[in-house]
């Protein structure tokens, strides 16, 4: 096992392992253990009682960050002509079709987001093995292929994630960075919760909000009480 520094051994000295604690305590204590140089991302971790391997426990959607993700997002929208302009003014980063499309097909990826319309999916299904796996194959679910382009990128830019349970039954997502006010990282943590009870599987028994921990990049996880959220 790699020792820990210095630093790293001052915050883990911080954290009460016997204590879950409550939302506002955890978001303050993220900010007061991280320390690198840089503004760090600040990550949210819920294991749910669910079986993902089973359809009708599968948990997915999206949320809206009242506080941003506090992430530059680039947003590549493949729209035909009539919709470019809409796109533009949103202000979405890269606007097109055919030529982004070809582009992708060499291998380029350098967007967070893909938007398009339900027209234009015909072209991105046979990209499905460069997108699929880097998560950027738009799907109408998560509001990405849509006829309100406009709306879709200002989403988009204005905070809105899409998050899945994985294999294990844990959904990840990146809340806010370390730069944000603790009360920040508490509403943004507070809205995705509150999203998850929504979503809650029919199917799903027992306990459904296992656990829940906090943690910023290269910090210890900070354990959430979750019946207190």
């Amino acid at each position: 096992m790699a020792r820990l520094t210095k630093k790293q051994k001052e915050a883990h000295s911080k954290i009460d392992r016997n204590k879950l604690y409550s939302l506002d305590e955890a978001s303050a204590l993220v900010k007061e253990i991280t320390n690198v140089k840089f503004d760090a991302s600040v990550d949210i971790a819920v294991r749910l009682g669910v079986d993902p391997r089973k359809a009708n426990q599968m948990v997915r959607g999206v949320v809206t960050l009242p506080h941003g993700t506090g992430k530059e997002v680039k947003v590549l929208a493949l729209v035909t002509p009539d919709k470019e302009a809409e796109a533009k003014e949103a202000g979405a980063d890269y606007v097109g079709l055919d030529e982004y499309l070809d582009k992708i097909k060499g291998g380029w990826t350098d967007v967070d987001v893909i938007i398009t319309m339900p027209s234009v999916m015909g072209k991105l299904g046979p990209l499905g093995r460069i997108l699929g796996p880097r998560g950027l194959m738009p799907n109408p679910k998560t509001g990405t292929v849509t006829m309100d382009v406009a709306k879709a990128v200002t989403d988009v830019k204005g905070g809105k994630i899409d998050f899945k349970v994985d294999k294990t039954g844990i959904v990840h997502a990146a809340i806010g960075k370390s730069s944000f006010s603790a009360e920040k990282i508490a509403g943004n943590a507070k809205e995705l919760i509150d999203t998850l009870n929504k979503l809650k599987p029919a199917a799903a028994k027992g306990v459904y909000m296992k656990s829940i921990y906090l943690s910023s990049t290269m910090s210890p996880s900070v354990p959430l009480d979750p019946k207190a959220v």
